[in-house]
């Protein structure tokens, strides 16, 4: 079948437009073009959002936008716009706010109906191409929508008008200073949350909430016993899951049920990245030498199928869960597939990752877990350096079987602040690990994103093929620059920090203001600037923010930047006590407020062990510096050979031996495993 002519999108980079640019709807971009075609025609917009990797977006192209006559429909009554949700996060958020506030629900594809002044009245998610158990078909839903503003057109307005005035009127919730108090309440509230049988927060579907497994991992680090249940059971019950790649490595985005076993096939970056950094963390605070292998399992996994072509240093953003159309097709497994590829092996190898003729998910079809690998082990008779080689024989067989098939879209473009948190991790895997060839791909990434997607100081969201978006956000600013910092703590190396506090003061200048704090983008197409405090799957700009500020205060003597970070979270205060589970990165921002610490370790000769303990010290409260003396004001007037560790402008005695610094580090962190502080 010949393909259908090019629409508007073939001109366009991100992965998930070039997806409908052979649709016979007659898309455009975000941008004044649709948006002056709507006025002048006087049609209401058909705003489209999804991602690359979204499962139900695929469905819905295939059903409705490849579909003739929905595309005559479209034509004739709208202006259809499509935008990538990870290319232009600051519209997806005030359009998902209007659908919630609409809907009581929201979710991708997401299919908005707005004025051609960009006001939303009306939307959805996923619409069926025919009526299905009570759902409107998505032709009924155009024709309802053409229908009342033809006919209605008062009452649209109306509609519009309160859901403008609902997204302009932003929080309700006072200004209010959070007391010390409100880390107990949350753990209450994040402890009745808890699944003690599985790990993990509520039911399904089940979301690794990486911003929440970090706070947790910061108080477990600091002693408390709570946290560190919590946190552990959370993340050896995700690493035994089917929710874990256990052949390719890396974690898909959520479990469709309470027990990790089946997911949503698709992997992200965010999630991958910040896994790592808990799960090396994690290692840390333990000594659990199986939870450091699964923080090596997923950057391996980054560093071995994620790189996109055009920039083999930087990371893609997603890949998908769908391969030849089908749900997880690439990843599940048949016993017979098992037999074939691993001989005598298989039988073990089913046992151990739950493989069965009937299957483990359906029609035979198995979603590999790990089970307690004991029985197996003693069956064989291996010891554990033999087991493990072994499994590794095992997974390497899989993996190149696997390699065989269609594999599922990789989404190549660009994300700063994703790859920020890319940085971030390899950098602290690096040194928590003591992985030295992680650093150098930190290296190599943080050179990529500073030469290729920051320009006049700005840092430019998304890249894709040599191609850079004009659009920043604050995300990308704090992120980029929290990876900085962690790469400058690995290397010592002044560029780091320096580009580290260049983010930081564009970040303020640009996404600050005196009267309403921090703003996520200075868009001003969209009919309210974007400010989400709320964590999803990735913490929210203003607690990256907060983060960035209060560990660059110090050894800039910055107290303005400590105090922006404070009244951010002041103004953040109530929502922080009230709705803790939802605000984690803010919560673990305030923690670092009160207990964060600095340790200026100035270089020269006689540093050398000194930075050697700071550089491989797990001690996430304190932000290790390593520049020439004089070179920031933390470090005026301090020698070679001493480390000072200091908070808010108070500093320790001197330590002046490696011994004597690790115990220091070591009292300010009682959580970790013993020898593991320094």
């Amino acid at each position: 079948m010949a393909e259908r002519p090019a629409n508007r999108l073939v001109g366009e980079t991100s992965p998930y437009l070039l997806q409908h640019a052979h649709n016979p709807v007659d898309w455009h971009a975000w941008g004044e073009e649709a948006f002056a075609r709507a006025r002048a025609e006087d049609k209401p917009i058909l705003l489209s959002v999804g991602y690359a990797t979204c499962h139900w977006c695929h469905v819905m192209e295939r059903e409705s936008f490849e579909d003739e006559a929905i595309a005559r429909q479209l034509a004739e009554g709208f202006v259809a716009i499509k935008v990538d949700r990870e290319e232009l996060p600051d519209v997806d958020h005030v359009y998902m706010s209007a659908l919630q506030a609409l809907a009581g629900h929201g979710g991708w594809p997401m299919n908005m109906f707005l004025t051609p002044q960009l006001v939303p009245f009306h939307g959805g998610t996923y619409f069926p191409p025919t009526p299905r158990r009570g759902m409107a078909s998505f032709t009924e839903v155009l024709q309802a929508v053409r229908e009342a503003w033809v006919e209605r057109r008062d009452e649209v307005e109306q509609q519009a008008q309160a859901v403008l005035e609902h997204l302009r009127s932003g929080s309700t919730l006072a200004p209010r200073t959070p007391g010390d108090a409100v880390h107990e309440q949350a753990l209450a509230q994040i402890e009745q949350r808890f699944d003690p049988t599985h790990g993990g927060f509520g039911n399904a579907p089940k979301f690794p909430q990486a911003p929440l497994l970090q706070y947790l991992l910061w108080r477990a680090a600091g002693g408390d016993a709570t946290s560190r249940t919590m946190l552990v059971a959370t993340v050896h019950a995700m690493a035994a899951g089917g929710i874990r790649d256990h052949v390719g490595g890396g974690f898909a985005r959520y479990a469709t049920d309470a027990r990790w076993h089946v997911p949503h096939f698709e992997k992200m970056l965010s999630d991958n990245a910040q896994l790592a950094l808990v799960y090396a963390g994690a290692h840390r605070l333990t000594g659990d030498a199986r939870l450091r292998e699964v923080a090596q399992d997923i950057l391996a996994y980054l560093l071995r199928e994620m790189h996109p072509a055009a920039a083999p240093s930087a990371f893609s953003t997603a890949q998908d869960a769908d391969a030849e159309g089908v749900e997880g097709r690439f990843h599940v497994w048949t016993l017979a597939q098992f037999d074939a590829v691993l001989g005598a092996d298989a039988s073990a190898a089913a046992q151990l990752y739950g493989v069965t003729a009937a299957g483990n998910w359906e029609d035979g079809l198995n979603v590999l877990e790990r089970r307690d690998p004991r029985t197996v082990q003693a069956t064989l008779g291996l010891d554990d350096d033999r087991f493990a080689e072994w499994e590794r024989s095992l997974r390497e067989r899989l993996y190149a079987a696997r390699a065989q098939r269609v594999w599922p879209l990789t989404d190549d473009k660009v994300l700063a602040d994703w790859n920020g948190m890319a940085l971030r991790a390899f950098a602290a895997a690096g040194r928590w690990l003591e992985r030295d060839d992680f650093v150098p791909a930190a290296r190599e990434l943080a050179s990529f994103l500073l030469d290729t997607l920051v320009r006049d100081g700005v840092v430019h969201h998304a890249w894709r093929n040599g191609s850079l978006r004009p659009e920043g956000y604050l995300a990308d600013h704090a992120q980029l620059g929290l990876g900085l910092l962690e790469l400058h703590a690995a290397t010592g190396e002044w560029r780091w920090i320096a580009a580290a506090i260049e983010c930081c003061t564009q970040m303020v200048a640009r996404f600050h203001t005196a009267d309403q704090g921090f703003f996520d983008s200075l868009s001003t197409q969209v009919p309210t600037r974007a400010r989400d405090v709320y964590d999803g799957a990735v913490p929210s700009g203003s607690a990256a923010a907060c983060e960035l500020l209060l560990r660059l205060a110090g050894p800039c003597e910055r107290a303005d930047w400590a105090e922006l970070a404070r009244a951010t979270l002041e103004r953040h205060g109530a929502l922080i006590e009230e709705a803790p589970m939802a605000v984690p990165a803010l919560l673990q921002a305030h923690w670092l407020a009160a207990r964060g610490a600095e340790l200026a370790v100035p270089a020269g000769a006689g540093s050398e062990a000194l930075w050697a303990v700071a550089a491989s010290a797990f001690a996430p409260l304190v932000t290790p510096v390593h520049v020439e003396p004089g070179a920031l004001p933390l470090l005026v007037g301090r020698v070679a050979g001493e480390a000072c560790l200091c908070r808010e402008g108070r500093c320790e005695l001197p330590a002046r031996s490696a011994d004597a610094l690790g115990q220091q580090l070591a009292q300010a962190h009682p959580g970790l495993h013993p020898g593991y502080a320094g």
